[in-house]
């Protein structure tokens, strides 16, 4: 514990290098908890309730990726959760003036755009979005 990954590069806590790419558990868990949340929100299309199990995931893990790069995707997907469900209610409402159809599909693209643009960047081992930026 204390280790911390530095650009590919594994440092442990001493000072010492671990040489590239030695195996970090936390680090490990947390990437393979984001892919399971980016999962579960694409499984949402087919059966609503794992968005809330993905948010949930979310909330309670979001303290243990605190200033790291992985804390971009976890905010990545709050955002994708709150927004998703904001723009298909409007959509739902707005279904009673025929231009709820394009609302939800509009919003089901954007969804698509974010799981897919988060999911290949965690696969790639970067932020989504420049780190610090809160704009995402």
């Amino acid at each position: 514990m204390g280790d911390k990954a530095v650009e590919g590069e594994y440092i442990k806590a001493d000072g010492q290098s671990g040489g590239p790419q030695e195996p970090n558990n936390d680090l490990n868990l947390s990437i393979t908890l984001a892919t399971v949340v980016y999962a579960l929100l694409a499984a949402g299309f087919f059966t609503g309730i794992t968005w809330l199990i993905a948010i949930v995931i979310v909330y309670v893990k979001i303290d243990s990726v605190r200033g790291t790069w992985l804390e971009t995707h976890f905010r990545w997907q709050m955002r994708t959760f709150w927004f998703g469900i904001l723009w298909c209610l409007v959509g739902i409402v707005l279904l009673f003036i025929l231009i709820g159809h394009a609302v939800l599909l509009a919003v089901s693209v954007w969804v698509i755009y974010r799981i897919v643009k988060g999911w290949l960047n965690l696969y790639e081992r970067k932020p989504v979005y420049p780190y610090g930026a809160e704009t995402a």
